[in-house]
């Protein structure tokens, strides 16, 4: 009897690490979770459906509005319809020599389902992306076909665990220009050394062939007087 409640409550405790484990990580998100500052990247809203009785019919992604991005290409996806929503900015960006006054504020997918244990990814290419900034913040509202509204829009605090419903978040690295320069420097460098080693032997051997050549020639030259002065003696 002891035994059968130990496995009861061995089996309990698994089951709910799995259900807590499966709630924490089925959030919408953005893939891969991180970009080259300053850059264009494409990224992709992946959204699970984490209902057993319902589908998910609409994805509202919002853009930062502090962090304008004048460039959003969505990519067409079979069976969704996308909407790209534009503000103006309260101050103008100068992009590529051009002023830009408008930026991108929400994307929505809608008219398409993900069904019950399946998900979805929605492509977009963004740029530029900001220099200043370590991650950008994308409030995302998922609709589903029972009309349940989910609202991925907080923001994980430094330290602190992550929410219930985290807003998706796209971490912001900097650039490898630095050590990719200095990998170039040095493969350089061993390519020179190489070629001087290379031109170093083939001098060598063009000295030694010449070196050869002038002995060949001053023993030819040694025969022949040999035989010249060998006929003399017999004449």
């Amino acid at each position: 009897m002891k035994t059968s409640r130990v496995s009861f409550a061995a089996a309990l405790a698994a089951g709910t690490v799995l259900v807590l484990s499966g709630t924490a990580f089925a959030h919408v998100s953005v893939q891969p979770g991180d970009a080259v500052k300053g850059g264009y990247a494409t990224i992709n809203f992946k959204v699970p459906n984490e209902r057993d009785n319902a589908s998910t019919t609409q994805l509202e992604v919002n853009f930062p509005v502090d962090q304008p991005l004048t460039s959003v290409m969505p990519q067409d996806i079979p069976g969704w319809t996308v909407t790209v929503e534009k503000s103006k900015l309260d101050k103008p960006l100068t992009v590529h020599g051009k002023q830009v006054n408008e930026a991108v504020t929400k994307v929505t997918w809608s008219g398409g389902k993900i069904e019950p244990g399946k998900f979805q990814q929605f492509p977009v290419s963004v740029g530029k992306l900001p220099d200043n900034a370590d991650q950008m913040v994308f409030k995302a509202i998922q609709t589903y076909d029972n009309n349940e509204v989910v609202r991925w829009i907080e923001e994980t605090k430094a330290g602190a665990a992550e929410p219930q419903n985290p807003a998706p978040v796209l971490k912001l690295t900097a650039a490898k220009a630095a050590a990719d320069d200095h990998h170039d420097d040095k493969t350089a460098a061993a390519a020179k050394d190489d070629k001087g080693h290379d031109e170093a032997a083939k001098s060598t051997s063009d000295t030694t062939a010449r070196a050869l050549g002038v002995a060949g020639i001053v023993v030819g030259l040694g025969g022949v007087a040999f035989g010249v002065a060998s006929r003399r003696r017999a004449s």
